[in-house]
């Protein structure tokens, strides 16, 4: 009987999954309000401050995923594939490396002005990190909760459209007004990393909707 009883709590769904999202998606939160922070200040103490709060949060979110790895292993896990929470814990992974690497460049270029375009794109990189620590939670009831995270997918989706809009109208503005060619070049790769930001996190926020989707079938 205790044996049976074993097997079964080897194969029972698990959601100890769900708190190392949290952590990750946390550690991308700070990592998004460092990052707004830098944009929002002059003073280049501060944003060399934020900048380090992103670097902590990016070797921080490291451990977790190696943490993570190691969870999984041995693990019998009903229903979930390793394979999909593995690919939505390294999506997160890339989104810290992806904020970090921003947040490293404004340090670098040390632009002239901060166009409010660009804090529009931090700003919504920021939204939707929020949007995914709504998400996370939700995973402890995969079946329960299937509308409500294809809701919170669909909002971050909707973030990152919203993000590829100002993105594309602000490379055109600059092209258009900047008539400095090193402060453009400055501009237009800034842009490109937020934007890439936004993709990272929407690409979180796809890998747990095909997590999702796989379970409900």
């Amino acid at each position: 009987m205790n044996f049976f009883k074993r097997i079964g709590r080897s194969f029972a769904p698990r959601t100890d999954f769900v708190p190392v999202f949290s952590r990750q998606v946390d550690f991308l939160c700070q990592s998004a309000d460092a990052l707004v922070g830098m944009l929002e200040t002059e003073d280049p103490a501060e944003r060399r401050k934020q900048e380090r709060i992103t670097k902590m949060c990016e070797v921080q979110g490291d451990a977790v995923l190696a943490e993570f790895r190691e969870m999984l292993k041995g693990r019998m896990i009903a229903s979930l594939s390793k394979l999909d929470l593995q690919q939505v814990a390294m999506s997160m992974d890339d989104c810290l490396d992806v904020t970090k690497d921003a947040a490293k460049a404004i340090h670098i270029y040390n632009p002239a002005k901060i166009d409010s375009q660009l804090l529009d794109l931090a700003q919504l990189i920021r939204r939707e990190a929020d949007a995914l620590k709504d998400l996370m939670p939700l995973l402890k009831d995969v079946k329960g909760n299937f509308q409500k995270l294809m809701l919170h997918c669909d909002q971050v989706k909707e973030l990152e459209h919203a993000a590829d809009d100002v993105y594309e109208d602000y490379i055109g503005y600059i092209f258009d007004k900047e008539p400095d060619l090193r402060e453009m070049t400055k501009y237009k790769n800034l842009a490109e990393l937020f934007e890439k930001v936004t993709d990272m996190e929407k690409k979180v926020s796809d890998d747990v909707r095909k997590l999702v989707i796989k379970h409900n079938n």
